[in-house]
C-alpha cells in the first residue's frame, strides 16, 4: 500500500477533529489521508431493532460523508475512506502498519460507531510499532469560538513542537520525528529533559547546592551533545533545551499548553499475555497534555 497518513474515525467529535488534523498533516507532508472506519457488528440483543447490514450501512455513512467535507475543506488533498470489520483496536493497529502515521482522536463515543471511551485509543497505542497521534478535540466554547475565526474550523496551534528526551539514553527515531515535525511547520522544537536530584532526605542528609549545581551541569551536557548532530542535520529548526529536575510528566503537561505537537516514545516491550504496555509517561501524557501526543515507538 503507497505511504498514507492514516486515521481511524467513529463519527464523534473526537475522531472528527483528529480527521481534521490529520488532513493537515498529510498536507505538510505531501501525502494522501486514508479514513478508516472499523465496524464491529453487535450482538443482536445489543441492537434488537436494526439488523446487521443496516447497522453497517448506516456506519459507512461516517467515512463517506468525513471525507467529502474534508475534500471540500482542503482542495488538491487525496481523501480515500474505507470500512473494515473487526475488532477496532486490532485492526487500526493493522493499519497503522502500512501508514506513515496513524491519528486517533483522544476518545469515542460508544461501540455503534466502532470505538470504545477511551479504550481503543490505549490499546492501539501500546500494540502500534509505527508512530500515533492521538488528538484531543477543543471544548465546545473555544471550538466554536476559534471556528468562527477560520471559517469552520478549528484553529491550528502556532506554539512550538515539544519533545519529551532522556537525554542520557537518546533515541534516533523519537528525535527524528521531533525534528522533522518542527521543520515542516517552520516552527520552534523545545526539547524537555527531566532529571532528579539525590534523595537527600533518604539519608536524612541536607541539601548540597553545589552538588545539584553540578548534577545540572552535567545533565544540560548530556542534552546538548545528544541534540548536536540533530542540529547540525536540521539547521532551520531553532531549539530551546530545557534541562532541570523534576517530574517527567508534570514538565511535559505544562509543556504542552499552546504547544503545536508533543512528541514522546514509547519503547516497544516483548508481548505478554495482557497486551503491550504504553509506559508510564506516555500514558499520563495522553490523558493530561492539551496538545496533540505523538507517541513513537523504539527499541
Amino acid at each position: 500500500m503507497s505511504r498514507t497518513v492514516t486515521v481511524g474515525l467513529d463519527g464523534s467529535r473526537e475522531s472528527l477533529a483528529a480527521a481534521e488534523w490529520a488532513a493537515r498533516e498529510a498536507k505538510l507532508r505531501g501525502l494522501p489521508l486514508r479514513l478508516v472506519n472499523v465496524w464491529e457488528p453487535l450482538p443482536l440483543f445489543q441492537a434488537p431493532f436494526m439488523g446487521a447490514e443496516t447497522e453497517q450501512d448506516w456506519t459507512r455513512q461516517i467515512p463517506r460523508e468525513a471525507a467529502e467535507e474534508l475534500g471540500r475543506r482542503h482542495p488538491g488533498l487525496d481523501v480515500t475512506w474505507e470500512q473494515l470489520t473487526g475488532r477496532p483496536a486490532e485492526v487500526l493497529a493493522e493499519a497503522a502498519e502500512t501508514a506513515d502515521l496513524l491519528v486517533l482522536g483522544s476518545e469515542g463515543l460508544s461501540t455503534i460507531g466502532g470505538f470504545l471511551v477511551g479504550s481503543v485509543g490505549q490499546a492501539v497505542v501500546a500494540r502500534a510499532e509505527r508512530p500515533v497521534v492521538v488528538v484531543r478535540a477543543l471544548a465546545q466554547d473555544d471550538a466554536d469560538a476559534g471556528a468562527a475565526e477560520s471559517g469552520g474550523e478549528q484553529p491550528v496551534p502556532d506554539g512550538p513542537v515539544v519533545l519529551g528526551l532522556d537525554a542520557n539514553a537518546p533515541d534516533d527515531a523519537l528525535i527524528a520525528f521531533a525534528f522533522e515535525a518542527a521543520a515542516r511547520r517552520e516552527t520552534e522544537l523545545r526539547v524537555v529533559h527531566s532529571w532528579s536530584l539525590p534523595p537527600y532526605f533518604a539519608y536524612g542528609l541536607p541539601p548540597d547546592p553545589q552538588l545539584d549545581a553540578q548534577l545540572a551541569e552535567t545533565e544540560a551536557a548530556a542534552l546538548t551533545e545528544a541534540l548536536r548532530p540533530w542540529r547540525q542535520k536540521h539547521p532551520s529548526v531553532a531549539v530551546v533545551e530545557d534541562s532541570r529536575p523534576g517530574k517527567t510528566v508534570d514538565q511535559l503537561v505544562a509543556a504542552s499548553h499552546g504547544a503545536a505537537l508533543l512528541v514522546v516514545g514509547r519503547r516497544i516491550r516483548r508481548a505478554t499475555p495482557f497486551g503491550g504496555r504504553i509506559g508510564s509517561v506516555a500514558h499520563a501524557v495522553l490523558h493530561h497534555a492539551t496538545a496533540p501526543v505523538a507517541v513513537i515507538p523504539h527499541q
